[in-house]
This record gives structure tokens, C-alpha cells and sequence, in this order.
């Protein structure tokens, strides 16, 4: 008798006897009835060896396979949290693990990662680092998160200088379409900067760590904690009590177009008082060589009064952007499997169709999302559907790289061929 939809809880704490309500007499009863392991479904598969292969339930209970995801070395770190590189163990896909100790966690630490859930579950954006699961135990919290194989801005830059005029169009363009995305579903990042700006190994650019963003009911909205890394900080940081959140992000886009430009920061200083000083004074040079329109563009958008910054749509149009084909992000598609439980086929989109075919080829069922409603990112049912789903939008070409139109004076710094090039130049990705 098969694994049934029934028989297996696919949420929950990672260990040997919580994750599976399935038991090992059960198991066992598969394996009697006449050897049927072999004609098994991935997941029954899977399951079977929870029960009962030695190195699996090894590898569950050292920390080496969370839920679906077997864990192989760290990537990357944060001040809460560790990021691991993992393999999902039914589509192979390769996922980013955020892992976090809750027991160092206080109250607003919990209340932080509790908004970084909650403002990564109402994105889906090509460039914006997406969350697949969450899977939780009674000492650990694991955010399974799209993988960015491609390195950091921020190494990127130190290591090999700053970007050309061409390649900072291509990659400003794409931290810009993420950042509008955010602020339409009013999600305030409030910790935009190089090192969480992060390259796919196909070059396309990926915001990420949203540990300190907040969603807002209104973009007027005023917050009144001071978030993020103070060169980046926009001068109301310091000199308010109050501040409303998207000139705040407009603010680090500046200084992040400034450091890409130029390879230095506009504000540097010794001590966080003097930068304080620095950024209140709004003091700041800009090298000459730069062009006219990258210089009017940052002036625009580092003005000292939040309400005098460039909109989101004012740098869409300027003059510095004018030349760059700008990539149309695709309609969002449900993050969440249950509407296929009764979805007619023919109102299903293409990737949606791709998708569900293949997670019945991988033996997950319409009963198995049924049983599973209600869960969300916190069930491995969702976590399936939500990096087939990636994968099938990725296939049609939805991660496209905006294009630059018209004369490039230097071709062979600027063309598109140059950018994709900063693929093989850096090589360590820090997502926490």
C-alpha cells in the first residue's frame, strides 16, 4: 500500500517523529507488500527514508537535511542568523537557508524577522530575492530563500574597482524596478545597500535581506525606528524622531548610484558622529568626469529634504536612463498551491499548467495540498510549488537583463556582453 495524501504531515518541527505522521510500522508495511518501494513516488520515496535509512535520519538530526533540503556549507552570515547553500531533495533545485537561533532572539528581534516574512510573502518581482518556505523548530527558525550564486555589489566593487557608466545603468535600472515594486505593495526595504545587492549567476540583479523592512498601510505613513548601515542613512535618520519610509530608500539608491559611479562613498568619515555631521551638512563631491546626466540624477536624489528627492518615476524617465530598455515585470502568479485544487485547466496560465504536471510527477497530489491548506510558506508542499513555479518563470525569460538602445561609445565596456561578464568575477553571495 502507498504513502498515502492522508499519512503524511509535511510542516512542523524537522525531526524524525514530528515531521512524518506516517509511522515506522507503516513504513515497514510498504516494504512487506511485495517490494513496491521500487514503483514509489519521489515523495513516498522520500518519506520511506525518513523512517528508515540510517544516513537520512543521521542527516536530520546534525542539522545536514531541514525538511525537503539536505545542507551542505555556510555562504554567508548576518548579526541573528547563518545562510547555508541547500539542495531541495525532490526538484534538486538549488535554495539559499537563512538559519536563525531562537533563542538569542528578544522580543524585537522576533518582531524584525516577523516582518521580513510577512514583507517577502507580498513580493514577486524578478528582482527581488524570493522565499520559498518557512520551516520552524523549538530552537531554530529556517527561511528557505532563492539562491544568488553571483556575489555581493559591495565585494564586487572593492575587489575590482568601480562599475562603467554602461554597467551602472543596467544594474541601478534593476535595483530601481525592485525598489518601485516594494513601495507599490508598501513595503519599505530600509536597508538598501551594496552588500545586499546581490548577482544571480546569469547577472541579474537581486535585492535582498529585508530584515529590517516594514510594510505600511500608506507610503505617508510615518515610521519612527532607525534602520540600516549610516552611510547609507538619509539625513531625517538623525535629525527626526518621525520619518516617512520611501525617501529613505530613494536616499540609499544615491549613495548607492554614487558608489557604483565612483567606487568610493559620498560621506566617509572616521566616526559615526562625523558622518552624521557629514550627511546633515549634505557635503559631498562629485568627480568631474562623470557624466552630466549621472550627476544631475544624484543631485536630484541626494537633497537633504525628503519631499525635494527624485521620485521613483522621475529616475524611471531621466535623461541618465533614457537609453536603457527597461524590462516589464511579469503579472504576479499565486504564491500559494490551494486554488488548484479546483482550478479549471484551461484557466490555468502556461507556467501554471508546467507545474502542476510536474509536482504530480513528483507524487504530490491534489489531496496532499488540501491537507495542507491554511500554511502557507510554512508547509514544504508550498516550498515545492513556489521554486517549480521560479523555475518555470525563469524558463520563459521573466529574469530578462535590461538592454542599453542606441551609440555606446565604448562597446566594449559598456555592452550588455561586458555586464554579463561580472558573473565570473565574484564569487561569495552573503544573503542574511
Amino acid at each position: 500500500m502507498p504513502v498515502g495524501a492522508n499519512q503524511v504531515v509535511l510542516t512542523g518541527p524537522v525531526t524524525r517523529h514530528s515531521l512524518w505522521s506516517l509511522s515506522e510500522s507503516e513504513c515497514a508495511k510498504d516494504e512487506e507488500e511485495g517490494g513496491l518501494k521500487k514503483h514509489l513516488t519521489p515523495l513516498e520515496r522520500l518519506t520511506m527514508n525518513m523512517c528508515h535509512d540510517e544516513k537520512t535520519i543521521k542527516e536530520v538530526l546534525v542539522g545536514r537535511r531541514v525538511g525537503f533540503y539536505q545542507v551542505r556549507g555556510q555562504i554567508g552570515y548576518g548579526s541573528f542568523s547563518k545562510v547555508k547553500l541547500a539542495f531541495h531533495a525532490l526538484t534538486k533545485d538549488k535554495v539559499a537557508i537563512k538559519v536563525l537561533d531562537k533563542t538569542r532572539l528578544d522580543g524585537q528581534s522576533q518582531r524584525m524577522l516577523s516582518r521580513e516574512i510577512s514583507s517577502m510573502e507580498a513580493l514577486q518581482h524578478p528582482n527581488v530575492v524570493r522565499l520559498y518556505e518557512v520551516v520552524e523548530t523549538p530552537s531554530r527558525m529556517y527561511m528557505v530563500l532563492e539562491y544568488a550564486g553571483g556575489g555581493d555589489l559591495h565585494t564586487r566593487i572593492t575587489t575590482e574597482g568601480r562599475l562603467s557608466d554602461g554597467v551602472s545603468k543596467i544594474v541601478f535600472a534593476q535595483i530601481l524596478s525592485a525598489i518601485k515594486h516594494m513601495h507599490e505593495n508598501n513595503v519599505i526595504h530600509r536597508d538598501l545597500k551594496a552588500e545586499n545587492v546581490l548577482f544571480t549567476c546569469d547577472a541579474c540583479i537581486k535585492v535582498a535581506d529585508l530584515g529590517f523592512s516594514t510594510r505600511v498601510k500608506h507610503r505617508s505613513d510615518i515610521l519612527d525606528t532607525f534602520c540600516g548601515s549610516p552611510p547609507y542613512a538619509a539625513p531625517e535618520l538623525f535629525r527626526d524622531d518621525n520619518y516617512v519610509g520611501p525617501p529613505v530608500d530613494i536616499w540609499a539608491m544615491g549613495v548607492l548610484l554614487y558608489f557604483m559611479v565612483t567606487g568610493t562613498m559620498p560621506f566617509r568619515a572616521d566616526t559615526v558622529s562625523k558622518l552624521r555631521r557629514c550627511i546633515l551638512e549634505g557635503t559631498y563631491s562629485i568627480p568631474t568626469w562623470m557624466s552630466a546626466p549621472c550627476q544631475r540624477l544624484i543631485r536630484g536624489i541626494l537633497r537633504q529634504e525628503p519631499a525635494d528627492r527624485f521620485a521613483l518615476d522621475q529616475m524611471l524617465g531621466c535623461e541618465w536612463l533614457l537609453p536603457v530598455e527597461m524590462c516589464r515585470p511579469p503579472a504576479p502568479l499565486k504564491l500559494n498551491p490551494t486554488y488548484l485544487i479546483d482550478a479549471d485547466t484551461n484557466d490555468l496560465q502556461e507556467e501554471e499548467e508546467e507545474v502542476k504536471a510536474r509536482m504530480e510527477e513528483l507524487g504530490i497530489t491534489m489531496e496532499h495540498i488540501n491537507n495542507n491548506q491554511g500554511k502557507g510558506s510554512r508547509c514544504a508542499i508550498t516550498g515545492v510549488y513556489r521554486i517549480l513555479l521560479h523555475r518555470a518563470q525563469r524558463s520563459r525569460g521573466v529574469e530578462s537583463l535590461p538592454v542599453i538602445e542606441g551609440v555606446v561609445k565604448d562597446p566594449k565596456r559598456d555592452s550588455l556582453r561586458a555586464y554579463r561578464g561580472l558573473r565570473h568575477t565574484s564569487k561569495f553571495c552573503v544573503i542574511a
